[in-house]
């Protein structure tokens, strides 16, 4: 089920000769129109005539985050601020919000690209969308909004928060799809006991989830409690939100829409660029975006673009599902450990939830992991040696997968706190 057949399905070839002619476009109006990008290229001695196509990349400037905080607010605009018709921004909680520009054409672009997803998950002009991503500077909330207006299909603009109202509403406007990260969306499972709402009154079919890491033993649990298929989706705020890529029914990894984005995977020490199937840092091109395009972006996240034909007939490439950040890996005691690591382990032992917290602390010279989670609802224990032998397993698999010793403290059902939003798995007290 396609929303735009001709562009994703396009053969290989032809894809990349769209791309090679979109990037040259790309250097040109970023060399004339944007100082920070033409210092650059000179810096490098080169000029748009040098660029001719896809073989030439590998020649170009990365990007980084820090560049748009450091440009803040609108020094990597390439049109003027009257062709900016919407300002979106991220949270800022490190510094400097960075701040992205659409045109008019950028929005219709994105709307497009989102259309595209709603529908690779399923969706179509006769779904019910409860969006429950947060809307505002935030992109979620606008990004998948306007993909489902394209689509025609009906979307509830709920918004973030208030989970007793987002129960009442999936039952009662008849819910088909729910929009919101993966760790909401458990909460919301969750919850329906305490709302007095079964599973057997909604009419949800799938859910479309991201803005956060989440490992496949989440979605089968997801799957599981609410009864729908999970989907994964991507996107990130510089770039533009939700739409930059997601799985199709296969549910194998993502399709990223290489018409607008070009991708590539690098070592994120030696910047070098690594062949497909490898693990790396995800770069990213925006070959058509007008506001505020991007060069070799680097995305930070951790991932490989897959080398594979999808059985749906979509040509364009996948990346796998991200397996974290290189700015969340944390290391302790010379291990590279990402949170999603830990899920997969908890959830997989079947003693415990997907709601945990990580703590690493510095205790002299050495780094100390707390691995905090609750323990299933239903985990029927009878005395301390159940506890206990549920401790030791849970710790024997985590040192299986880590090879270090942590610490692990099992919690009540429902002591952590609930995120409606991006959940905070991760809490580093190290003074590095």
């Amino acid at each position: 089920m396609y929303w735009n057949k001709p562009y994703e399905c396009m053969p290989r070839e032809q894809l990349e000769q769209l791309q090679s002619k979109r990037l040259v476009k790309l250097v040109e109006r970023l060399y004339h129109n944007v100082p920070f990008y033409r210092t650059k290229l000179q810096e490098r001695g080169l000029d748009p005539h040098h660029i001719k196509g896809l073989e030439d990349l590998n020649r170009l400037p990365f990007t980084r985050k820090t560049d748009l905080r450091d440009n803040y607010p609108y020094g990597l605009f390439a049109e003027p601020i009257n062709n900016i018709v919407r300002i979106h921004a991220s949270s800022g909680t490190t510094g400097k919000p960075t701040v992205v520009g659409y045109t008019r054409n950028d929005l219709n672009n994105w709307s497009e690209i989102a259309a595209r997803c709603l529908m690779a998950a399923s969706a179509t002009k006769n779904s019910m969308i409860q969006n429950a991503y947060g809307y505002g500077l935030f992109t979620g909330g606008l990004g998948i909004h306007g993909g489902a207006e394209k689509l025609g299909a009906s979307i509830i603009p709920v918004s973030s928060g208030n989970t007793e109202k987002q129960l009442m509403l999936m039952k009662d406007f008849h819910t088909t799809h729910i929009t919101c990260t993966p760790s909401y969306a458990l909460y919301l499972a969750e919850s329906l006991k305490t709302y007095g709402i079964a599973i057997s009154d909604l009419q949800l079919k799938a859910g479309i989830f991201g803005a956060e890491p989440w490992s496949e033993k989440m979605r089968e649990e997801i799957e599981k409690r609410l009864h729908i298929k999970a989907y994964d989706i991507y996107g990130l705020s510089e770039i533009c939100g939700p739409g930059v890529g997601i799985e199709c029914v296969e549910q194998k990894g993502m399709h990223i829409w290489e018409d607008q984005f070009l991708m590539e995977i690098i070592d994120p020490v030696t910047e070098e660029s690594l062949p497909l199937n490898t693990m790396g840092e995800l770069v990213i091109t925006t070959l058509t975006k007008e506001g505020i395009p991007l060069l070799r972006y680097r995305t930070g996240d951790r991932t490989m673009i897959m080398d594979e034909l999808c059985p749906c007939g979509r040509t364009h490439r996948k990346i796998q599902r991200l397996v974290g950040r290189t700015d969340d890996m944390i290391i302790v005691r010379g291990v590279n450990v990402f949170p999603t690591q830990i899920e997969s382990v908890l959830i997989s032992t079947g003693h415990v939830t997907a709601n945990y917290q990580l703590i690493v602390k510095r205790e002299g010279i050495l780094d100390k992991l707390e691995v905090r989670v609750e323990l299933n609802e239903d985990q029927a224990i009878d005395s301390l040696e159940d506890l206990n032998a549920i401790e030791r397993k849970i710790l024997q698999k985590i040192h299986g997968v880590l090879g270090i010793q942590v610490k692990l403290t099992l919690l009540e059902p429902g002591t952590l706190q609930r995120s409606e939003g991006k959940a905070q798995r991760l809490i580093d007290l190290r003074n590095i």
